[in-house]
This record gives C-alpha cells, sequence and structure tokens, in this order.
C-alpha cells in the first residue's frame, strides 16, 4: 500500500510529508528542499534540492559551481520558492517534475515575479 501524501500550503512554501515515524533515537530528521531560485537582472529562474538552502543560494551568488548554468549571469539569486521533503527520494523525484516541460510552465506561470 503505497505511503499517503500530505501537503500543507504556509505562503509560498509547500511542505510534502510522508507519514513515517520520527528517526531512531528521537534525533532530528534531516530536511531536504526542493528550490526555484530568480536572477532578476538576467530574468532567468533555476531549480535545486538541497539540505542546506541558505548555503546553496550562497553557493549560487558566490558563483562557486564554476562552470555552472547559475555561473553565467550577472546578479543576485534569490529564492522565489521552495519545498521541503523528509527524504532525498521524494525531493530528486519533485526536482525533476519541476524540470519537465509542465514544471517549467508551472514555475512561470505561478511563481516567478512579473
Amino acid at each position: 500500500m503505497p505511503k499517503e501524501l500530505k501537503f500543507y500550503k504556509i505562503r509560498a512554501t509547500f511542505i510534502c510529508a510522508k507519514i513515517a515515524h520520527p528517526p531512531a533515537g528521537g534525533g532530528r530528521a534531516l530536511m531536504y528542499f526542493v528550490y526555484v531560485i530568480y536572477n532578476k537582472e538576467s530574468k532567468k529562474f533555476y531549480i535545486g534540492q538541497t539540505t542546506n538552502l541558505s548555503e546553496r543560494v550562497s553557493h549560487h551568488n558566490n558563483k562557486e559551481f564554476k562552470n555552472s548554468y547559475t555561473s553565467r549571469f550577472a546578479g543576485e539569486w534569490e529564492v522565489v520558492y521552495k519545498e521541503s521533503y523528509p527524504d532525498r527520494v521524494s525531493a530528486l523525484e519533485r526536482e525533476k517534475q519541476l524540470k519537465s516541460y509542465k514544471g517549467r510552465q508551472f514555475v512561470k506561470e505561478k511563481i516567478l515575479p512579473l
């Protein structure tokens, strides 16, 4: 039987959680984020996933990924959308959906600033 997904909308952030038990030992679960960043100067957006969103955006803005898509453009990248997931598999599935043609259309029509 597939696990049930629950979606909660909090401002422009969506949280998707699979019903599961907390980690053994009572530790904090590691969250994965699927994000959309936007560069106003170049009018470009990028979709990615990470466990540390603020650090990843800093890497994009400091052009630490030398030959990456985001390093090609001048200007500041800012987070315009994010979703959180309890595991990397779910985050990668959602990232793939958003990077598809229909996913990019959703980002352009519903998320990006005018």
